[in-house]
Parts: structure tokens; C-alpha cells; sequence
């Protein structure tokens, strides 16, 4: 293990949020789908949290903003048939309509669990006083259409989304209704209405912020992860970032927090995973600031760190131990788990079958500083999408995490990561008329 564990969070933040005089727009339909149709009702029980009932994906979505903020924010829809001699080509782009349509940042988005539905979330959509949370029809996988935009009245910076079994969403709000401490986790119905936010009374420590999120619903578990209070980023506050590095732990059922942990260092848990199959329920997490990643016990409380990501090799060396890790992915089997590097630029596997001690299995390099960040599994669990993007808040915020704006696909063994040689790297710098573009958000049918 790597000495030196300084964290120099002020100039490589991760979150971004806001306080806004006006609120958030009323909800926008599209002109063209102001009621979902009829197939998008259609739903199936118990599929998993990858959605698709594991077949292979041949289309790609991916959710991006307009570098310059001019332009608006768009779907990529890109061929993903591995047959198709047009595999990993852009086919068409679906903009958002006005209004609210530039400058939300787009961040995660995920198909609901019938894969009729595309939600996609919109970071700093606040900042704009607009809506944050924005759903697609998919009905017709190379043809999106946008059905409408919404907001939560007491949560915003709208983060990751679960899809649920019967249909609608948990999404994961990091900040309050201006963008300060106490988010929520939103949940829609499968009528796309919004239900609830989550919990009803927020925890008496005053740290819940809800970025990452996973659940494991034969069992009722639901597991949350605080990241950072979002208002904390902005040039505007004079005050010291907040950085969170808690986890958690839900009764699914009845959407109560039965167990929080908070782990030692204070530095970023983004994202947290359950483990697959373990009877335990524990989860596995990551800080980005420090590059430490632990296993925790939902039954006692009790955490312990099961890897050091400034042990990757080959070692790259950053200003942030470890290189910034971030986002994760599990496959369904639950012996490994895959994350990319921001700073290292680097996407790792590591074998959990001990949760107490993970080791490396694979590591697939871009190169330093490439950025990647968002990491997707795809239904069968063979193909993982990366996109090399954070976020750069540009002229009003503390962080810049740029990346270099392109899109790769790896082949997924049991212990390996190769790159798939059949598709052709996505460089939004130059793919779109528009001009360079920012991915982020990934989805798939």
C-alpha cells in the first residue's frame, strides 16, 4: 500500500450544485408524446438491475451536452450490433426540445427494467431554474422520442437511477431544491408519475447526499452512498468542500434507512454496489479522494478496506491517490468489480470473491488524464461502454475533469477486460456538426 494519502479536493471536485433564486420549470411533455403510449406500459417482474432479461444489446445510447452550452443536449443513438458492419456508428442524434433543452449537464441515464423507457437526469439543470429529470420513449430502439421533463419540489442535481421491477425509478437527488445538503431518492411509478421522495424525514447527521445506488430485490435491500454537498463546488462559496464517504443501507420495502455507516477518511464514496449473492448483504464502495476501496457489513455496522487502487499496476502516478476512481460495475455473477480511473485513465477489475481482500485481475489502459469515468455493463454482462467524461463546471464552478470526450467498448471475460477490436472509438470532439460534445450518460437496448 502507497503512502502519501493527501487529498487535494479543491481543484478536482466531482459534484456540482447550486443555490437558485427561481425554481425549477413546471413539468415539459413533448408536443409530439404527451401521454406515454401504450406499449411503454408493458412491464415484467423480477428482471435484475441490468434490465433486458440479459440478451445482447444492439443499440447504444449515449446522453451528452454541448461543450460550448450553445447547442442542445442530445441522445446519441448508435448502432451496437456486433454483426452489423455499421457497429459502433452514429446514427442519429435526438436533441431536447425547448424549453430547458441546453445547459443541463447531462449526467447518468438507465432503460427501465421492460426497456420501453430511456430516463436520463440533467446535473445542473438548477443552476438554470430548469427540469432535471427527463424521460424517452424507446419503444423504437433506433428511433427515441422525447415524452417529457420533470423536477422533485424538495430535491435536485439529479444523479444515478435504478430501474424498478414493476416499472418507474429510484433516482438518486444529491441536493436539497437549491442544490444544498439534504437530497432524496425520487421514485416514479411506471406511469412515469412522481411518487415520493425518500426518506420522509432526512437522518438527524445532516450528511445525506445520494449519489450512487443499487438494490437487490429478492431480499429487500435497497444501498445508498453520500458523495459531497453539492453547493460546496461552486465559485461562489467561500467555505471548504463538503466531501461525504458514507454508506446507506435501506429496508426496501418500506424506503426507511435502517443502517448508516460512515467510513474514515471523508473522502467522496460516489458509488456503492451490492455484492451478488452474498448472504451478508454487504456492499462494496470506493473513495474517490483517497483511492481506497471498502467492503461493509450492513448486520454490525462493520467496514474493512478491501483494496487500494494506488496498487493498480502498471501504477500511474496523480496528484489524487489512486487515480480518482469513481463509478462501478458489478456483472450478476458477483466475483468481480470493474472501475475506471479518472486521472489514471485506466479501467480495472478486481476480484471480490474474498470481500475482504480483493486482488487485480485486469486492467485496460487509455492513457493519463484520458478521463474515463462512466462505466456500463450490458444486459449479458460481455460488453462494458466507458465514457471518458467527468464534469467541468467551466467558469463558475471548482471543477474541471474534462477527459478527452471519447467513447470505447470492452470485451468482458470472468477474470479479463480486452478492448473490442470491432468498434471504432466514439470521438465526440468531432463527431457531431454541432461541435465537440461531452458524454457521459449510458443506456442500451
Amino acid at each position: 500500500m502507497r503512502a502519501n494519502r493527501r487529498i487535494t479536493p479543491i481543484t478536482w471536485i466531482a459534484a456540482v450544485v447550486v443555490s437558485t433564486s427561481c425554481g425549477p420549470a413546471p413539468d415539459s411533455a413533448s408536443p409530439n408524446a404527451s401521454t406515454l403510449p401504450p406499449e411503454v406500459s408493458l412491464h415484467r417482474d423480477g428482471v435484475g438491475g441490468h434490465g433486458g432479461d440479459g440478451k445482447e444489446a444492439t443499440t447504444l445510447y449515449i446522453w451528452a451536452s454541448d461543450q460550448a452550452r450553445v447547442a442542445a443536449d442530445f441522445l446519441a443513438v448508435i448502432d451496437f450490433d456486433r454483426r452489423s458492419p455499421d457497429y459502433g456508428k452514429v446514427l442519429k442524434t435526438v436533441p431536447l426540445p425547448p424549453p430547458g433543452n441546453i445547459g443541463n449537464e447531462p449526467h447518468h441515464c438507465h432503460t427501465s427494467n421492460d426497456q420501453m423507457i430511456l430516463a436520463c437526469g440533467g446535473l445542473l439543470s438548477v443552476l438554470k431554474g430548469q427540469n432535471d429529470i427527463f424521460f424517452f420513449d424507446i419503444s423504437d430502439a433506433r428511433n427515441p422520442k422525447f415524452l417529457r421533463s420533470t423536477h422533485a419540489p424538495s430535491s435536485s442535481i439529479t444523479d444515478d437511477f435504478l430501474p424498478l421491477p414493476g416499472g418507474g425509478f429510484l433516482v438518486t437527488n444529491m441536493g436539497s431544491a437549491s442544490g444544498g445538503p439534504g437530497g432524496r431518492v425520487v421514485e416514479f411509478d411506471k406511469a412515469l408519475n412522481l411518487v415520493a421522495e425518500h426518506p420522509s424525514a432526512l437522518p438527524a447527521d445532516g450528511a445525506f447526499n445520494p449519489h450512487g445506488i443499487d438494490a437487490d430485490f429478492s431480499r429487500n435491500r435497497l444501498v445508498t452512498s453520500d458523495f459531497i454537498n453539492p453547493v460546496t463546488t461552486l465559485n461562489v462559496f467561500a467555505g471548504d468542500l463538503q466531501l461525504r464517504s458514507s454508506v446507506r443501507f435501506w429496508d426496501l420495502g418500506s424506503r426507511t434507512i435502517t443502517r448508516s455507516v460512515f467510513l474514515p477518511d471523508n473522502a467522496g464514496t460516489m458509488d456503492v454496489k451490492l455484492i451478488p449473492g452474498d448472504n451478508r448483504g454487504r456492499a462494496v464502495t470506493v473513495n474517490m479522494f483517497t483511492g481506497l476501496m471498502y467492503t461493509v457489513d450492513p448486520t454490525d455496522g462493520s467496514f474493512v478496506q478491501s483494496f487500494d487502487m494506488s496498487d493498480v499496476t502498471p501504477h500511474v502516478d496523480t496528484p489524487v491517490p489512486g487515480g480518482m476512481p469513481g463509478l462501478l460495475a458489478v456483472p450478476r455473477r458477483g466475483r468481480s468489480v470493474i472501475t475506471a480511473t479518472l486521472m489514471a485513465g485506466q479501467v480495472v477489475m478486481l476480484d471480490m470473491s474474498n470481500p475482504k481482500k480483493f486482488k487485480q485481475l485486469s486492467v485496460v489502459s487509455f492513457g493519463k488524464d484520458t478521463g474515463p469515468h462512466s462505466v456500463h455493463l450490458t444486459h449479458d454482462d460481455k460488453r462494458l461502454i466507458v465514457t471518458d467524461y467527468f464534469l467541468n463546471q467551466d467558469n463558475f464552478g471548482k471543477v474541471h475533469l474534462d477527459g478527452d470526450h471519447k467513447v470505447h467498448v470492452l470485451d468482458v471475460g470472468d477474470r479479463s477486460l480486452t478492448v473490442d477490436p470491432a468498434f471504432q472509438v466514439i470521438d465526440f470532439n468531432t463527431a457531431f456538426a454541432t461541435g465537440p460534445a461531452r458524454p457521459h450518460g449510458i443506456g442500451m437496448k
